[in-house]
């Protein structure tokens, strides 16, 4: 097993759903042949989508409607707890998830009808809530400015979630629905190493090009806040008072944080990438991940999947709480964004 440059994943494991397992055997007829890992290319799929909001009503998330323009994320962070959902579509949640991607290339097309529907009710729609609506093929495929085209037209509320400076390049469209009170942009920062980050989230942008993105969301008048996520013990949680303190200055309103989430092939995936990047700590790492997962390797339930608990869990809060009081963050967690200004969108191809 070795790193891929570029790659989070070392691996290609089986997804949770399929029936069979490869396994791959070295028969000695090609000696060195696999010292150096291939470096898979990223293939991108077009997909027509049927509908386009997806609706939760989980009490520790705080929206009820997202939308994910892609699915798979080349971003490439080895903790992401959305990589099993490439499972859905019988593919691995390692190195396929950032390989194999999915552009849903009529978004806002379906968005356009979602909010026409005769008895919509506006409640913030969140981008970026299962992989990050500015990756890299975001680039080419502008799907994300697309669906914001959209909600400007729509005065319709809206929050973001990402770890890529490329939300710059929307700040005409942000701006504009932030006169109305209608969006909040949040930047996840995870560390302030760059050797470790790109290790970790090897395709997301530079951590200081983060912090540079709150200044200039924060400067273009834009309501902008900090998620430090996630918090890994012994790994990322040095940088928690740090990350908080640069993110205040560059003009951060809010923060929030998470602990470190390991759903089914999410464990194993990221033991692989300690035993690669971390071998003399990777033990003592996962024992307090379980120490805050009562036992386990994670927790999905409400209240305690994204804070944790145990000792360590509330070291963190404790620090996370000292220093936003310290710093003069808001208090609470949401923005406040106006929903009476909704006006619905014109029907795609109508004339009236």
């Amino acid at each position: 097993m070795s790193r891929i440059k570029g790659r989070g994943a070392a691996s290609n494991p089986e997804g949770r759903f399929e029936s069979v397992r490869r396994e791959s055997v070295d028969d000695g007829w090609f000696p060195g042949e696999d010292d150096e890992p291939a470096r898979p290319a990223t293939t991108v799929t077009e997909e027509r989508a049927r509908s386009i909001i997806a609706r939760n009503d989980s009490p520790d998330i705080p929206f009820e409607q997202s939308i994910n323009p892609y699915r798979g994320c080349e971003h490439g962070c080895v903790y992401c707890y959305a990589r099993p959902s490439h499972g859905y579509l019988n593919l691995s949640p390692g190195l396929d998830f950032e390989t194999k991607l999915f552009a849903k290339t009529n978004a806002a097309e379906r968005l356009r009808e979602a909010l026409a529907k005769h008895g919509y009710r506006p409640s913030p729609i969140n981008l970026g809530a299962n992989t990050d609506p500015y990756q890299p093929l975001e680039r080419r495929y502008r799907i994300t400015r697309a669906l914001l085209e959209v909600l400007v037209e729509a005065r319709h509320p809206c929050t973001i979630i990402t770890k890529s400076a490329m939300v710059e390049r929307d700040l005409d469209l942000l701006a504009e629905l932030a006169r109305h009170d209608l969006v909040a942009v949040l930047v996840s920062v995870t560390s302030l190493d760059n050797r470790l980050a790109a290790k970790l989230e090897p395709r997301a942008s530079a951590p200081q090009r983060r912090i540079e993105a709150i200044r200039r969301l924060s400067e273009a008048s834009i309501p902008v806040g900090v998620l430090v996520s996630p918090v890994i013990p012994m790994v990322t949680d040095v940088d928690l008072e740090e990350i908080l303190a640069r993110a205040r200055t560059a003009g951060a309103r809010q923060a929030s944080y998470a602990i470190v989430r390991l759903p089914h092939e999410v464990a194993d995936l990221f033991r692989e990438w300690l035993a690669l990047h971390m071998p003399e700590r990777a033990e003592h790492v996962m024992s307090l991940v379980r120490q805050m997962r009562g036992g386990r390797d994670n927790d999905s339930g409400f209240g305690t999947r994204m804070r944790g608990e145990g000792v360590f869990a509330e070291l963190i809060a404790r620090r996370f709480k000292v220093a936003t009081r310290r710093l003069g963050y808001g208090g609470g967690e949401a923005f406040a964004l106006r929903r009476d200004l909704f006006r619905a969108p014109t029907p795609q191809g109508s004339l009236f």
